[in-house]
């Protein structure tokens, strides 16, 4: 499976991934292939930053 293109629709993905199937982020970028890095960055131009403790995108 892909993930979404767009922003707001990839951190609905990520942030119900990282609750659902996932204990960090790290390991959801290892299982799709991608880097954590880049999530964050494309996150980070929507204003959202990824919170470690609560395991999501706030």
């Amino acid at each position: 499976m892909n993930m979404p293109n767009d922003p707001v629709m990839l951190l609905s993905f990520i942030n119900t991934q990282l609750r659902d199937n996932y204990s960090s982020l790290d390991e959801l970028a290892a299982a799709y292939g991608v880097n954590a890095e880049d999530i964050k960055a494309k996150l980070g131009n929507i204003d959202y930053t990824y919170d470690e403790e609560s395991n999501r995108f706030v």
